[in-house]
């Protein structure tokens, strides 16, 4: 299978507490909070991404354009926050960085998604964090503000990543 290089942005998403949930609650429950993310990760996608994979309780996602990648997780953290039941919050956490990976047909390998996901498991519920690469491809968002969160060590990953919340002003 021929690899090729890419340049764009890793998007992952997680259901935070979702074993808990399926515990609680049942499997029926989960498999249609599951749906129902699918449903407007697909319904917030601008042209040019896509969904990569499903994973468990998240998403694997892709983005020819990081600013893209910024306001649609911006908008996403909105609507699983519409969503959200008072008994039933749907708390999803996401992460991104921007980068250059592999194409190994549909899928997206390498170091930059690896670094994507360890993103991802540092951000708290409701939460969008990015590596700064990804802010500062992104150029200037009006309405988007950034807070430097310095630079992290994520497992796996031997450099300090500089990371950002992004946020709505």
């Amino acid at each position: 299978m021929p690899v090729t290089t890419l340049e764009g942005t890793v998007v992952f998403t997680d259901i935070v507490g979702f074993t808990q949930l399926t515990d609680e609650h049942g499997d029926d429950l989960a498999l249609t909070l599951l749906e129902r993310q699918e449903e407007l990760v697909r319904h917030a996608l601008p042209e040019g991404a896509r969904v990569v994979k499903e994973l468990g309780d998240g998403l694997m996602l892709w983005f020819d354009e990081p600013a893209s990648a910024i306001l649609t997780a911006l908008v996403l953290q909105r609507a699983f926050e519409e969503e959200s039941d008072g008994d039933l919050p749907m708390w999803v956490r996401i992460g991104m960085h921007w980068g250059c990976p592999r194409a190994r047909g549909d899928d997206v390998i390498g170091r930059d998604v690896n670094l994507a996901s360890r993103i991802m498991d540092l951000a708290a519920p409701g939460e969008v964090l990015c590596s700064q690469a990804t802010a500062d491809q992104s150029g200037e968002l009006p309405g988007v503000g950034f807070e430097s969160l310095g630079p992290v060590y994520v497992r796996g990953i031997s450099d300090p990543i500089p990371l950002v919340r992004a946020f709505y002003k």
